[in-house]
C-alpha cells in the first residue's frame, strides 16, 4: 500500500473537488469511495435486485457487470461497459446508496476493492465517508471537511438543477443516515483536520489541507 491522504465528511462539503485538485497538485491517484456505493445502489437497481436482500447485494459487489475506474477527472462507474457517471449522481440513486451501504456485509464485501485504489506507485488521495476510520485507518494524513447545510444544500441543488428547499431536507435525512448508521458511521477519524468549507473558496480550502498533508507526510 502506497502513502494516502484521506478526505472525509457529508454529502456536498466538496470532498470531491478539493480531493481531485489535491491528487492533482501531489501527482497522485485518486478516488471517491462513494462512486462503489453508487455504482451497487445503480447496478441493483437495473438488474431489479432487492435493495433488502444482503446476500444478494454483497454477491452483486462481485459481479463483473459493473466497475469502478479511477481517472483524473472523476471516478467513473461502469455498467454493462457503459459510462453511468452522470447517472449514479443523481439524489435518488444517492438515497439508494445510502440504504445499502448499512449493510455491513455490503461494506464488507467492498472493503478489499476500495483499498486496492492504493496499490501502485503514486499516492492516493480517497475521499468519502468512512476512508480515515475504516477503509484507509493507518493512512498518513486525515482531513474531515464540512460545511453548513445550507450551504451543502444549496451547491448541490445548484449542481444537480434541483429545488433548494427539497435539497435541504434530502440533506439533513442523507446526513442523519450516514452519522447514525450502525455500520461505520461517518465520524471524525483521530488526529484529521478538521475544515469548515463554507466561507471558503476551492483554492483556499485546498491551500489549507495541502499545507497541512505535507506535514504528515
Amino acid at each position: 500500500m502506497g502513502l494516502v491522504v484521506t478526505i472525509d465528511g457529508p454529502a456536498a462539503s466538496g470532498k470531491s473537488s478539493v480531493s481531485r485538485e489535491l491528487a492533482r497538485r501531489l501527482g497522485w491517484k485518486w478516488v471517491s469511495t462513494g462512486a462503489f456505493y453508487r455504482g451497487l445502489a445503480y447496478a441493483a437497481i437495473q438488474l431489479n435486485v432487492d435493495l433488502d436482500d444482503v446476500k444478494a447485494l454483497a454477491e452483486l459487489t462481485h459481479n463483473p457487470v459493473w466497475n469502478v475506474s479511477l481517472e483524473s477527472d472523476r471516478t467513473r462507474v461502469y455498467f454493462k461497459n457503459q459510462d453511468v457517471t452522470d447517472a449514479i449522481a443523481h439524489e435518488t440513486v444517492g438515497n439508494f446508496a445510502s440504504k445499502v451501504s448499512h449493510y455491513p456485509e455490503v461494506r464488507k464485501a467492498l472493503l478489499d476493492a476500495q483499498r486496492n485504489c492504493s496499490n501502485g506507485e503514486h499516492g492516493l488521495v480517497a475521499e468519502g465517508r468512512d476512508c480515515g476510520t475504516v477503509v484507509f485507518p493507518t493512512a498518513e494524513a486525515k482531513v474531515y471537511l464540512t460545511a453548513s447545510s445550507e450551504h451543502r444544500a444549496a451547491r448541490r441543488a445548484t449542481e444537480l438543477g434541483l429545488d433548494h428547499s427539497d435539497m435541504v431536507k434530502a440533506q439533513k435525512q442523507r446526513d442523519h443516515q450516514d452519522s447514525t448508521r450502525k455500520a461505520a458511521p461517518m465520524s471524525v477519524p483521530a488526529g484529521a483536520l478538521e475544515l469548515d468549507s463554507t466561507e471558503l473558496d476551492l483554492n483556499q480550502v485546498v491551500d489549507k489541507v495541502e499545507a497541512f498533508v505535507k506535514t504528515k507526510i
